[in-house]
Order: structure tokens, then C-alpha cells, then sequence
């Protein structure tokens, strides 16, 4: 019996992509953005050599597959194994003096500019899009607590331009950010809604309905966790906790607006009160970390809502 082949959620989805028939047109696209995250160039006893690695064999067939067919090159495949305990495969196609076909794809490795042909149309953007994820992207599994999209690049130029390129996608809205980490340009999405439509926008349609599908059951579970743990007492104190701060909130709002609060945390914590009136200090926490792109805990929307309390009374003495 063979052996089954293990993969996680996110190479579940650059593999579908790969496997799409697309156009000729798609693949450029594709293959630009591919080409100018991936590919380092080398010089071999013959010249010039673009290398493209991968660590799926179907992503590194169809690079091979569509260089080959749409610009009649020569390019060659071969595979390394990792040793010790990195035993890992990584496939490469290396492509010899590969001007020609960096001119055609608007890839400058030592200027950086944006390519604008490859980008031109929405459909021609999405297919861009789809190479980054190919090249550079990855998705956490949706059974995880937090829902997370991301590039890992070296550019910051880059990196905003790409973020800026997400956003304009229609007739999706994305709210792409970026971040430095360990010396990476990292592009990223958070909210769930948004990394559903991304993949149905790279192309991943069946990676989102899995997506799609753990996602529901699992907040439908979390919903019936949290009634089940929630007992009358708590409920009503928690409410009544809910109305006082929106009480408060709205006395300032008629009273100078929010804008009179420097902290931007602040704000968007009244911002999210007023747009989530039920919502647990716990679910406050987890909006306002996705809000802000960093971690937010329960006992810091506590602190904020006790300084909200002790300006409230300041006000009306």
C-alpha cells in the first residue's frame, strides 16, 4: 500500500493553484511574481542561471511546464534532499541565460521595478497575486485558534506595493498590513472573511470551502461552549457591565466625540462597544487584537474600560 503523502492546509492551496488550467496570460502573471520572489540568478560553466526552488513537486512541474511552453527555453529540473534531520525535498528548475524571459516578465532584480503589464487588469493582478502566494505565502490551518495569511519578503518597497496591491482587488475588501519580523517584510491579512475571499480570488476555491467549512463548525462549537459555561448570574453581569460602558461612551460621544481621546487603543475600543454592544471582554480582546495587529489581553480591555469609568465620573462631579 502506498504511503500516504502528508501535507499542511497551505500547501493544500498553492498545489490547487498549480494544478488550475489558466491561460496564457494568467501564467505570466503568475510567473513575474514568481520569478521576482523566488528566482536567484547564478553563474554556471554556461553563463547565466535563473534557479527556482520549491518544496512541492507539482509547483515546480508547472514552473517547468510553463516557462518551457510559453517561452521555448532551455531549462532544466532536478531535485535535492536535505541531510540529518532535515531530510526534506526541495525541487528546482533552472533556467540558462535567462534574459529574455525576465525582460518579458518585467522582472529587474537589481533596480526593482514595479511591473506594470503584469498587473494591468484585475484578473492579470489576481494571477500576480497567486504567484506571491506560490513563491512566498503561506496560511495557517483553519482547526488553529488564530486565523492568519501572510508573504514573508526581503524588500520593503516591495512588500508595500504588494499590500497596496491586495487592497485594490475588487470586487473584494482586503485590509492588508505590513510588519517587519526577523529582518522579513511581512505582508499579511487576519480577518477570516478576508483570507476566505483571497483564496477564492488566488484560484485555492477548494481550499476555501475547507476553510469555509472548519471555520463555521468551529465558532458554532465556541458558541456552544460559551452559552454552556455562561450561567444566568454571569449573563445579566456581564449585560449590565455592557450597558454602563456604552452609557458612558455615548455621554462622551454627545459631549466633545471620541476624537477628545488621544490613544488610539482607546478609541477603538469605544468604537468596537458601540458596534458589538453584547460582546464579552474576551470577544473585545480578540476584535481589538485583529483591529490593531497585535495582542490585546482581557485584563488590558478591563484597564481601558476602568480609566473610561474614572473620566466618566470626572466629567459629571
Amino acid at each position: 500500500m502506498a504511503e500516504q503523502r502528508l501535507i499542511s492546509f497551505a500547501q493544500e492551496a498553492k498545489e490547487e493553484i498549480a494544478n488550475n488550467q489558466t491561460s496564457d496570460e494568467w501564467k505570466r502573471s503568475l510567473l513575474s511574481a514568481y520569478f521576482r520572489i523566488n528566482g536567484e540568478m547564478h553563474i554556471s560553466q554556461d553563463g547565466q542561471e535563473l534557479l527556482l526552488t520549491s518544496e512541492s513537486a507539482q509547483i515546480a512541474k508547472m514552473i517547468y511546464e510553463a516557462v518551457t511552453a510559453l517561452f521555448g527555453v532551455k531549462a532544466r529540473f532536478a531535485y535535492t534532499r536535505g541531510i540529518h534531520f532535515k531530510k526534506k525535498v526541495k525541487y528546482h528548475v533552472l533556467i540558462s541565460e535567462p534574459d529574455y524571459v525576465l525582460g518579458d516578465l518585467e522582472v529587474d532584480y537589481w533596480t526593482g521595478k514595479i511591473p506594470h503589464n503584469a498587473v494591468a487588469t484585475q484578473e492579470l493582478a489576481a494571477a500576480y497575486l497567486a504567484g506571491a502566494f506560490l513563491a512566498s505565502g503561506s496560511v495557517n490551518d483553519p482547526n488553529k485558534a488564530n486565523y492568519h495569511l501572510e508573504f514573508s519578503l526581503n524588500d520593503e518597497s516591495y512588500a508595500k506595493w504588494l499590500a497596496k496591491l491586495i487592497n485594490k482587488s475588487q470586487p473584494r475588501s482586503f485590509s492588508a498590513k505590513t510588519i517587519e519580523r526577523r529582518n522579513r517584510q511581512i505582508v499579511y491579512l487576519k480577518r477570516s472573511e478576508e483570507i476566505a475571499d483571497f483564496l477564492i480570488l488566488i484560484g485555492a476555491t477548494n481550499a476555501c470551502l475547507k476553510f469555509e467549512n472548519v471555520r463555521v463548525e468551529r465558532d458554532y462549537q465556541n458558541s456552544l461552549n460559551r452559552l454552556a459555561n455562561l450561567d444566568q448570574g454571569n449573563f445579566k453581569k456581564t449585560m449590565g457591565a455592557a450597558q454602563k460602558q456604552l452609557m458612558e461612551i455615548r455621554y462622551f460621544q454627545e459631549h466633545g466625540g471620541l476624537e477628545q481621546f488621544s490613544n488610539p487603543k482607546f478609541r477603538a475600543l469605544m468604537e468596537l462597544r458601540l458596534a458589538h454592544e453584547d460582546a464579552s471582554l474576551e470577544e473585545l480582546a480578540v476584535l481589538l487584537s485583529d483591529e490593531l495587529a497585535s495582542t490585546v489581553s482581557k485584563s488590558n480591555i478591563n484597564h481601558l474600560f476602568r480609566e473610561l469609568d474614572r473620566r466618566y465620573q470626572d466629567a459629571n462631579q
